[in-house]
């Protein structure tokens, strides 16, 4: 959450600072603001509200500087206003910050700098580090910061200028993402790659307690001690037009159509017919899987509900026992963990706070660590002791689409790896696996051609306030994701239940009109769950199913079905899910809702 941007060059900073914050408008915001030096002196506009209000002011009241820090704010401490907006300044307005994340101590800080004289303005905890620079500069700017990064405690990425070394910016990072670019005569830096990929495909990507001092002549790296760090540079290989909408009317939907591509390329290299299973550079050996006896998937969200997929694969593919975990409650509950346990942790970011400091706390109690992520060189990837990337590539809209998909294709490659070395199924029983997987891109393809049943039961439907999805065994899991999908990007509230559950007391809710969405992929289940159907019909439900094509009996049981091409049943969850997401951007858009950034969500998050 939150966007930063900084630059150091020869053009005018304003509007590369308003660009690379349009390129972060996805991780959400409620403001935005840039802070410029302007013929020495340090130029402040922000505001609430979207981005088009911070550049309209600036049009009225152009900022003329090649040095300045931009920011889009998602709100923490102190609500949303133009007065909480950052960049925030010191006393006397020659020290400008911008922050992502939280500073925990900033009471205890802002209470001893109020004793020293300093006085505050915002609602924010961010305040207090321009105030602490002010307080420890001594004429070197990064030997201010770094003084004052020393104090604090919590997640940061902190972009600052001062008029007092005008042509420097300096910048760290600690639990919140926070990039490097280097262009011609020009430098950046950045939250996400996305902000500065029209001007530099060359980039450091900073590890925690990594400080940047940027002038004109260059970008130096020093520690957290003050000393040069030397670090290799990371060339970005994908175009700045996966960023765009390639014509599609929001990027949730281009997203969705991108599937067939980011499951095939996720597969490439690691699946093929009649050849093992490869999981890049993951060390794992045999004897070292013969020595687990737990496995741990920890995630939040969409990532989480990929590791429910994860659990039931792992579990009959390999028939090792695994928890799931989401990750914000993981840490507190103090696990049982030990030299015998592996983690999974799956984020879409690589970035995701509770994720992080669940990774960090296995690994002290001595667990082996394997990250599923999607972007190259995120916090994740470096912490974790293996790491299975998800080439799904940019994914802008805050609703997760095509990063679920992959992360459950990331599922399947692990549970089979694990399977082959653990001999619990035949090469015959993996081979066929793998061939149902081979086919999973064309069957998605299949899948987005068969729209108009959703668009038709959207525009019947949207105007319910409260909608079921109802499932077993894995179609439970993509149930949960099918739910979480509406209520995200329509505000319409729903649930998702095991459909076994319903006489336990989720019937009662049941009454004539209700929407229900049922999930029948599983043979063995079937017939129970059209048994579920039924009791939710006869109560007066309207009832739009999801099964493979071949089961076209539950029509007389539903009033709308929809059918996927049929496949192997632990598959079913990367085609089933995608008419769901699709029947979720439809009822978005009948709406009038911001299908892209829905409101009070962002992201990446990376704050607890």
């Amino acid at each position: 959450m939150c966007g930063i941007v900084g630059y150091v060059g020869k053009k005018e900073a304003s509007p590369v600072l308003i660009h690379g914050l349009s390129r972060l408008e996805y991780r959400g915001y409620d403001s935005a603001g840039v802070a410029i030096i302007e013929d020495n002196i340090l130029k402040v506009t922000k505001c609430k509200g979207r981005l088009a209000n911070l550049e309209a002011k600036l049009e009225q009241n152009p900022i003329h500087g090649s040095v300045g820090i931009g920011h889009t704010r998602w709100a923490t401490h102190g609500e949303p206003s133009d007065l909480n907006s950052h960049p925030h300044s010191n006393e006397d307005e020659t020290i400008s910050v911008v922050h992502n994340g939280i500073i925990e101590n900033y009471i205890q800080l802002r209470e001893w700098l109020t004793a020293k004289g300093y006085k505050f303005n915002s609602e924010t905890d961010t305040e207090v580090i321009p105030h602490l620079v002010d307080y420890y500069y001594k004429g070197n700017l990064e030997e201010a910061v770094i003084k004052a990064i020393s104090k604090m405690d919590g997640s940061y990425a902190i972009g600052v200028v001062s008029t007092h070394e005008p042509g420097k910016l300096v910048a760290v990072r600690k639990d919140s993402p926070l990039i490097a670019g280097i262009g011609e005569g020009e430098f950046f830096i950045a939250s996400d790659i996305p902000a500065i990929l029209n001007y530099t495909r060359d980039v450091y990507l900073l590890n925690d307690k990594e400080f940047v001092v940027i002038t004109k002549d260059g970008i130096k790296l020093l520690s957290e001690e003050g000393d040069e760090i030397k670090k290799d540079i990371f060339h970005v290989t994908w175009n700045a037009d996966a960023a765009e909408k390639g014509g599609y009317e929001h990027f949730m939907l281009k997203e969705i159509h991108e599937q067939p591509k980011a499951i095939r390329d996720t597969m490439t290299s690691r699946i093929a017919l009649g050849k093992p299973i490869t999981l890049d550079k993951i060390t794992l050996t045999k004897d070292q899987l013969e020595n687990i006896n737990k496995i741990y998937i920890v995630a939040c969200g969409t990532a989480y509900h990929a590791g429910i997929v994860g659990k039931y694969v792992i579990e009959k593919l390999a028939r090792i026992p695994v928890e799931v975990d989401i990750a914000s409650e993981f840490r507190y509950r103090n696990p049982i963990i030990d030299n015998k346990t592996l983690m999974i942790v799956i984020s879409q970011s690589g970035e995701t706070a509770d994720t992080l400091a669940a990774l960090r706390e296995a690994k002290k109690s001595g667990a082996r660590v394997i990250a599923v992520t999607n972007v190259v060189g995120s916090s994740v990837s470096r912490e974790a002791h293996d790491v299975l990337y998800t080439w799904a590539g940019p994914e802008i809209a805050v609703a997760s689409t095509k990063a679920y998909t992959t992360q459950l294709i990331a599922m399947y490659i692990i549970a089979l790896y694990f399977a082959q070395y653990k001999e619990t199924l035949s090469s015959e029983q993996i081979e066929e696996i793998k061939e149902a997987m081979l086919k999973l891109p064309e069957q998605t393809e299949e899948v987005l051609k068969h729209k108009e049943v959703l668009q038709k039961f959207a525009s019947k439907n949207y105007m319910h306030r409260d909608m079921f999805f109802l499932g077993r065994g894995l179609d439970y899991a993509v149930a949960m994701e099918g739910s979480l999908k509406l209520k995200e990007i329509s505000y319409i509230h729903s649930e998702a239940y095991a459909a076994g559950e319903l006489k336990h007391g989720t019937i009662a809710l049941i009454e004539n009109g209700t929407v229900v969405i049922a999930l029948a992929t599983q043979e063995e289940l079937f017939e129970k769950m059209v048994s579920n159907i039924k009791e939710v019909k006869t109560r007066g439900a309207n009832v739009l199913a999801f099964a493979f094509e071949g089961n076209e009996t539950i029509e007389k049981t539903v009033d709308s079905a929809l059918y996927i091409p049929k496949t192997e049943e632990v598959l079913a969850p990367v085609l089933s899910v995608v008419p769901l997401q699709l029947l979720s951007y439809y009822m978005a858009v009948q709406k009038g809702c911001d299908v892209d950034k829905p409101r009070n969500l962002a992201k990446s998050v990376t704050v607890e």
